[in-house]
């Protein structure tokens, strides 16, 4: 690897962890166009799996701060992680089975409707105490389960993490605050990206060096990031804009490079 590569995986690493350690999802979404278009990975199935595999690191690292402060909502993380991994394998199987193109071009047009419908003002108020106990259950699981499921097949058909999708995802089902939504999403994206890692990892579609390289970046990034979503939480609708805005600006250029 010559030393514009390295410094160009370290780079992206970097920006995928701040991602990640900001908006907790996303990173992934993010992270296999920077592998093909700025580190140069020749393969997009080396990409994607390459991807899975820094990303599971990075949001496992991110996960410590936020489980430290108390952010994230085990019980519901687990229902929604069990129903996204279920999901996740059919969406796989499925996804094979489409053309490449078509596959990104709906892909963006996913992504831009998921940021419109974030900018939409919310009928519900925050629940912050929101728990997944046997007197919530009734309530919760009708939503958790279905919506898991979605954010699931998503993930597994267009071979991403998903991140993005199971913060909304996290947040329609059960009410709770953005900052928990995020804490409790990473336990998700490590799930759904461990799956997604070991499948490619065993089919020898993963580059360990530019992995190593990622991962390092992105310890960083995510360090950067949940200092400066700290910082962010007291502007809370400017955290819910700008992740809204990167989606749908991302989604937009999938849609359009797609076409």
């Amino acid at each position: 690897m010559g030393m514009t590569a390295i410094l160009a995986a370290l780079v992206s690493g970097g920006v995928i962890g701040l991602i990640l350690g900001l908006v907790g999802g996303g990173g992934s979404i993010l992270a296999v166009p920077l592998l093909i278009y700025v580190v140069g990975v020749g393969s997009p199935h080396a990409a994607i799996g390459t991807a899975a595999v820094a990303v599971t690191v990075n949001a496992l690292a991110g996960l410590v701060g936020h489980a430290r402060a108390g952010r994230i909502k085990w019980r519901c993380a687990a229902v929604f992680a069990i129903a996204g991994m279920v999901g996740a394998a059919l969406g796989a199987e499925l996804g094979k089975a489409f053309d490449g193109k078509r596959l990104l071009i709906l892909f963006g047009m996913l992504m831009i409707g998921v940021g419109l419908s974030m900018l939409r003002a919310r009928r519900t108020a925050d629940a912050p105490d929101v728990r997944l106990t046997r007197n919530s259950a009734a309530v919760l699981l009708p939503r958790l389960i279905p919506i898991g499921l979605g954010v699931g097949l998503a993930a597994g058909f267009f071979g991403i993490g998903g991140g993005f999708l199971i913060v909304p995802g996290l947040v329609l089902a059960t009410a709770m605050p953005l900052r928990s939504a995020i804490g409790t999403s990473l336990v998700v994206v490590s799930a759904l990206g461990l799956t997604t890692a070991t499948s490619y990892a065993a089919s020898g579609l993963v580059d360990w060096g530019v992995t190593a390289l990622l991962v390092a970046g992105g310890v960083a990034g995510t360090i950067a990031g949940n200092a400066l979503g700290r910082k962010l939480g007291n502007h809370k609708g400017l955290l819910e804009w700008g992740f809204a805005g990167v989606v749908i600006a991302v989604g937009g250029y999938v849609v359009a490079s797609s076409i």
